[in-house]
């Protein structure tokens, strides 16, 4: 035991690793690897066909934010079976928080391919499809994913992006169908949900946020959501307002973050 304990604590604990360089210079890195990473990696290393231990390493990685890291997890995996559709969903999602969307919507169009019923292939492949502004194609893969979902929260992200996919794709007469659709409702702190009244018209936009959201990652995501409503309607001003508050969180690597970073960008082209 006491051989066991100096090797561990023998083991170099990696640095913070670049992650993404936006445009603007700013530049996230990685947390420090925690002490399970690296006894994963040796777990690997002994089997690394077992696909249990590709997921254990990978998922303690993306806990450490190391995403490309994960990447190379999986990566490595697809080496050996290349048409592992549970391998290209992760590794896929994982793209998304590098913002390698080209890579990651291939990655997703290939495991929804292979996997039909996978619901988060469908899911993230149209996230990917969002944030490279291909509106119509994600409000394919959403509603697939809709129909895929296994519970109220993941149907009201569903619904979510769908309604703001065919808002920005111009069909905003599908978009009211959606919200009207009936289905049961996620918890009413559920985040999405909360976004999804304030596209209904029955949260105001100042109640969309309150005192109680403390969680980066649920700050972002609500943020975004206001500036999202914001920017459909045409309030540019109001809508960049929102989309910095999203990216004033530390939730980089969160959905409202990236599309809150990309629509901050195309304001700015303009």
């Amino acid at each position: 035991m006491l051989a066991c304990a100096v090797v561990a604590a023998a083991t170099p604990v990696r640095a913070q690793t670049v992650q993404v360089r936006p445009s603007d210079g700013t530049v996230y890195r990685s947390l420090a690897d925690t002490s399970r990473i690296p006894s994963l990696r040796e777990a690997l290393a002994r089997d690394p066909a077992d696909r249990a231990r590709i997921l254990d390493l990978a998922n303690a990685q993306v806990a450490a934010r190391q995403f490309r890291e994960a990447i190379a997890t999986y990566t490595a995996a697809l080496e050996r079976t290349p048409n592992d559709a549970l391998l290209l969903r992760w590794r896929g999602h994982r793209y998304l928080a590098v913002r390698e969307f080209t890579r990651a919507r291939d990655d997703l169009e290939r495991a929804s391919d292979l996997a039909p019923e996978l619901y988060g292939a469908w899911f993230h492949l149209g996230l990917a499809r969002f944030f490279l502004a291909d509106f119509d194609a994600a409000a394919d893969a959403f509603r697939k994913a809709r129909s895929l979902a296994s519970s109220p929260s993941e149907r009201a992200g569903c619904v979510d992006w769908l309604w703001g996919a065919l808002m920005r794709a111009g069909r905003g007469e599908d978009a009211d169908r959606v919200l009207q659709e009936p289905r049961e409702a996620a918890a009413p702190a559920d985040a999405y949900e909360r976004r999804l009244a304030l596209y209904r018209g029955s949260l105001s936009p100042d109640a969309v946020l309150s005192p109680s959201d403390t969680s980066s990652v649920r700050r972002a995501t609500l943020a975004h959501g206001v500036g999202q409503w914001s920017l459909i309607r045409g309030d540019t001003v109001s809508a960049r307002r929102w989309f910095e508050r999203s990216r004033a969180t530390d939730a980089w690597p969160s959905f409202g973050f990236i599309a809150a970073e990309l629509e901050l960008a195309r304001l700015s082209a303009r």
